[in-house]
């Protein structure tokens, strides 16, 4: 199981892959740019078709892909009678928006992804049923028996034992009609919660402990949590984009050294993939349980990506929109002076930096690769 669990994470990164890649692609065709080739991944070409101007088809190595937009520095040759087609002749705007479609589509991605989770797989939360009941406990007095489920408080259905429980709490020691479900026999019991002093905090118990599991919920509430979890996953990116740089030490020490991995700190795509293993592969979880933290892992993986495509470093797709910003601000204080447009910035002149940053990225990936390898991050799941 934990093989499948890897081959399910490749096969859905490069799925994301392709639909980072197809995001370009079609607001480049929107556009009327000139896109030649659609692959995924790179090296020698095992397949590929032709269908208009554009080849798709797969390469070699899988590790990632590619689409082909023509023109994307003034110096790339062009087709007679195709020049207004490349991509350095277009809007800012309108390559902002090609750039920015792939990291668009991976958010996209992860939202669905999460909503589909909430939706259609659930997620674990406290259950209605009871797991034990507490010797001496108003429950236990009440007769409430372990494998009752709780179906209504004071007449009111229970939908979300997060809330409901409230009404338990917030019953000032006054006796509350149960609707229990035993056996498939529907049963109403009196409980009277008793006054408990818990961690220094004083709460009216009923005394009993839930079963915890996965529950689904409806549409538009999966909707709403779903962009809860997006944002979150998002901020939770943003922080560790701002503390890569200060873990990288400890990375070293951990992939050279031995020393113990910080299940915290920077993971790489196969040290992901082997976690993803361990989830799948868990004999302790449910199938649907496998599902939810698989899920979960790619959900956040595409957010992740889809934020660190946009840095605005070179060569990646938020270093060209840093290019392209740049553009529309020279070409704002031209107007201010009275000037022409300007010509539009030459990336190839800032290949320097993009080989520099290349090289660092590279440098980080096989570092990771190592650590990854010879010190495996070990969750507990």
């Amino acid at each position: 199981m934990q093989i499948f669990g890897i081959l399910a994470f490749v096969v859905a990164l490069l799925l994301s892959v392709m639909i980072h890649e197809f995001g370009h692609y079609l607001t480049a065709k929107r556009y009327g740019m000139k896109v030649s080739e659609f692959f995924l991944g790179f090296g020698t070409r095992i397949w590929s078709y032709r269908r208009g101007e554009t080849e798709f088809g797969i390469k070699a190595i899988p590790a990632g892909g590619y689409c082909k937009i023509e023109g994307m520095t003034p110096n790339d040759e062009m087709a007679v009678g195709e020049e207004a087609r490349a991509f350095y002749r277009a809007t800012s705007g309108r390559k902002l928006i090609v750039l920015g479609a792939g990291s668009f589509l991976h958010f996209v991605l992860g939202y669905l992804l999460l909503f589909t989770l909430f939706a259609g797989v659930g997620t674990t939360q406290l259950l209605p049923i009871i797991h034990e009941v507490v010797k001496g406990s108003a429950a236990q007095s009440a007769g409430i028996l372990a494998g009752d489920e709780v179906t209504s408080i004071n007449g009111k259905k229970v939908r979300d034992w997060y809330s409901d429980v409230k009404t338990i709490r917030n019953s000032q020691g006054k006796a509350l009609t149960l609707g229990i479900n035993r056996n498939g026999q529907d049963l109403i019991i009196t409980a009277v919660p008793k006054l408990v002093t818990i961690e220094g905090e004083k709460r009216f118990l009923l005394g009993i402990i839930n079963e915890v599991g996965l529950k689904r919920t409806g549409v538009i509430t999966s909707f709403k949590n779903a962009g809860i979890v997006t944002k979150d996953f998002l901020f939770q990116s943003v922080k560790s984009l701002i503390k890569l740089p200060s873990k990288i030490p400890a990375l070293w020490g951990q992939a050279v050294n031995g020393e113990k991995r910080d299940t915290n700190g920077l993971v790489g795509v196969v040290g992901v993939a082997r976690v993803s293993g361990q989830a799948v592969g868990n004999a302790n979880l449910s199938i649907k349980e496998r599902l939810a933290t698989f899920i979960l892992i790619i959900a956040s993986l595409n957010i992740f990506v889809g934020l660190f495509n946009l840095l605005p470093i070179l060569p990646l797709d938020g270093g060209h929109m840093a290019v392209a910003i740049a553009d529309e601000f020279r070409a704002y204080i031209a107007r201010l002076r009275g000037r022409p447009r300007p010509s539009a910035i030459d990336v190839t002149v800032l290949m320097p930096i993009t080989l520099v940053v290349f090289v660092i990225l590279t440098a980080l990936t096989l570092l990771l690769l190592v650590a990854d390898i010879v010190n495996p991050v070990v969750i507990n799941l």
